[in-house]
């Protein structure tokens, strides 16, 4: 589901400025069929920018080094729990330059959570796709694989109090915010009477949730900003829940923003519970999920990291499609590093239910 930012992400990326001299293993002879991967060579890997300069070795490795950062700073995205958890500081990523020029062995050496190790590896795997090639280290005049660190800072700063959407001005920051008339339980209240189960799929037992953003508007209308089926529940289920959330048009007490009212968005969960008899059992699994999944994440975030994935990992055994279980365990899995898993639970959490929010990373993790 789109979410809505109080900051503005800059990256300001550091490159090591690397001295020639000493070079690892300098007493073994370099061959033609040399596999060692050096850690300083005398003349070290640079990016393939400025090597039609007529200058020195010295010039061309600092206008490479200015052209990397470019390309780092064009193509980095602040991810977006990075910066909704207050994410700062410098992510160290490694990778190898191969004696053609290419770039292996990609990995985060120091990470800063929430997401930023995994972008960084991001932009630096799109130069492979790219087809960019290198000028590989040096050592005794022969090309040879060389170990390359790459430090990437991330810092926040103040964005504006808004953010454009479409055509609408949406506000974040606010002297008073969006509400329902009559609070946070008159909201669930209206949406429990308002909300149907689809009456032709009763006997089905389809079971889930569907989450709309809703905008509304200075004068009170309320329009869809983004719908997530996390249980890909169909059409007629999306139907249902855009008509309650539309519905609340004239029930809120509007944004305001320096004394005049403002268009702000808020998140609506909206649970299909079947009432079918036949379904009792399905609701108290789905019930015993959701309570296993909220105390996993409670104990992970605690820091007992392999006991919340477990507890995770129990929800989704009974309900191994449900795509907020798995986006659940599917970022856990990404914070620790664990790609293939990671890989495993974002890939089909996203073909259930269609959310672009990993789309960058997935290539990346999946290779």
């Amino acid at each position: 589901m789109l979410k809505i930012e109080n900051m503005r992400a800059t990256i300001l990326i550091f490159l090591f400025t690397i001295s020639s001299g000493l070079a690892f293993a300098q007493d073994a002879p370099v061959a033609d069929g040399d596999t060692t991967i050096y850690q300083v060579v005398e003349e070290m890997p640079r990016f393939p920018a400025c090597e039609k300069l007529d200058t020195t070795i010295e010039a061309r490795n600092q206008c490479a080094q200015q052209a990397l950062l470019a390309y780092m700073y064009q193509n980095i995205t602040y991810p977006l729990e990075a910066r909704q958890n207050g994410n700062e500081g410098t992510v160290v990523a490694g990778f190898v330059v191969e004696k053609d020029g290419g770039i292996s062995n990609l990995q985060v050496l120091r990470d800063i959570g929430g997401g930023c190790g995994v972008e960084v590896l991001r932009v630096l795997e799109g130069l492979n796709q790219l087809g960019v090639k290198w000028v590989p280290g040096r050592r005794e005049g022969k090309p040879v694989r060389t170990r390359f660190n790459l430090p990437v800072k991330f810092k926040l700063e103040e964005l504006p109090p808004y953010t454009i959407i479409g055509r609408d001005t949406v506000y974040t920051e606010f002297e008073k915010p969006l509400q329902f008339k009559g609070g946070d339980e008159a909201l669930e209240a209206y949406l429990n009477g308002k909300l149907e189960y689809p009456g032709a799929w009763e006997d089905s037992c389809y079971i889930g949730r569907i989450d709309i953003q809703v905008l509304v508007r200075p004068n009170g209308e309320a329009r869809i900003l983004d719908l997530i089926d996390y249980n890909n529940l169909g059409f007629d289920f999306w139907y249902e829940a855009i008509d309650a959330a539309t519905s609340t048009y004239g029930k809120w007490e509007v944004a305001t923003y320096e004394g005049r009212p403002v268009a702000s968005a808020y998140d609506l969960r909206l649970p299909f519970i079947p009432q079918a008899a036949g379904c009792r059992q399905r609701v108290q699994d789905y019930e015993k999920a959701s309570a296993l999944a909220e105390e996993g994440a409670k104990v992970y975030n605690e820091g007992n990291k392999e006991a919340g994935l477990e507890k995770m990992s129990q929800a989704i055994s009974l309900f191994p499609n449900d795509a907020a279980l798995l986006l659940m365990r599917g970022q856990a899995y990404l914070d620790l590093q664990r790609f293939a898993e990671a890989c495993a639970d974002l890939s089909l959490a996203r073909e259930i239910s269609l959310v672009d929010w990993y789309d960058g990373v997935l290539p990346v993790i999946c290779r």
